[in-house]
């Protein structure tokens, strides 16, 4: 199943046998960008399967002072400002594996005000200086950061446990993201890889990791003329986004906004 954030499910025009670890042209580390000049300019959202996607809604906006952007059926999309970071709970079967997914990290105007708003909430924190950790159902981490810079709550970055992060991050950079050792940047947005024994299994916590681009469409030619299985891709009112699988089964998500995107 495969639907993009943009709120409803568009038609689905490819849907290929999925893959991942055709040689690819080597990824300057000099921009984000997908080989021929396809540009990733944002990390646009990470999505989850969940059967708890209320409460982490919840979390999320009594919490952490995002908003619901969407809700269908289908999924609730959450987010400070829908042009941003944001995170997208599709309803799932449970119970869920945790699988590579570590921690999801959101960024706040002020950490205090997030302190004083999780608890208000009833969300116990474990926190230091910088830092507040929440553990929320079926193993899902949400940490806050402070960021002054930042004008509404927003993803920050997510954390990815695998069992080889040099391999995972070279996989992930020949799809686009800026390398800088275990860490994969797009824009003020990154993936940070640590080592473990995690795996993704039949019931992932993790749907996807999505990256805005310019064109979707000239991602999919460029994996296609790369060899590259691509998964959907999936032409919404508001978006046209490209799937692809990445090293350790991570699936990417290329989402291009439409000139009408109505989203707030």
């Amino acid at each position: 199943m495969a639907i993009v954030a943009a709120g409803s499910a568009g038609a689905i025009r490819a849907r290929p046998p999925c893959g991942y670890g055709v040689p690819a042209a080597p990824h300057s580390p000099a921009a984000n960008r997908y080989n021929d000049g396809v540009d990733v300019t944002s990390f646009d959202h990470i999505a989850l399967w969940t059967a708890e996607r209320d409460e982490l809604a919840r979390l999320l906006t009594d919490g952490c002072g995002m908003h619901v952007i969407d809700r269908t059926d289908a999924f609730t999309l959450v987010g400070g400002d829908a042009r941003r970071g944001k995170v997208t709970l599709f309803a799932a079967e449970g119970p869920r594996e945790r699988g590579v997914l570590e921690r999801i990290v959101v960024r706040v105007p002020h950490l205090e005000d997030a302190r004083v708003r999780l608890a208000e909430a009833g969300y116990p924190t474990e926190d230091d200086e910088e830092t507040l950790v929440v553990r929320a159902p079926e193993g899902v981490t949400i940490a806050v950061v402070e960021n002054g810079a930042t004008a509404a709550p927003d993803l920050d970055h997510v954390v990815l446990t695998v069992p080889d992060p040099d391999a995972t991050a070279a996989g992930l950079a020949d799809l686009g993201l800026e390398r800088e050792g275990t860490r994969l940047t797009v824009d003020d947005r990154r993936v940070e890889l640590r080592r473990g024994d995690a795996h993704e299994g039949e019931r992932p916590l993790l749907n996807h990791l999505a990256f805005l681009v310019d064109s979707a469409g000239r991602v999919e030619e460029e994996a296609r003329s790369r060899g590259l299985d691509v998964e959907n891709v999936v032409d919404a009112p508001n978006t046209l986004a490209v799937f692809l699988r990445g090293p350790d089964r991570i699936r990417i998500e290329y989402v291009e906004h439409k000139p009408g995107f109505s989203l707030v």
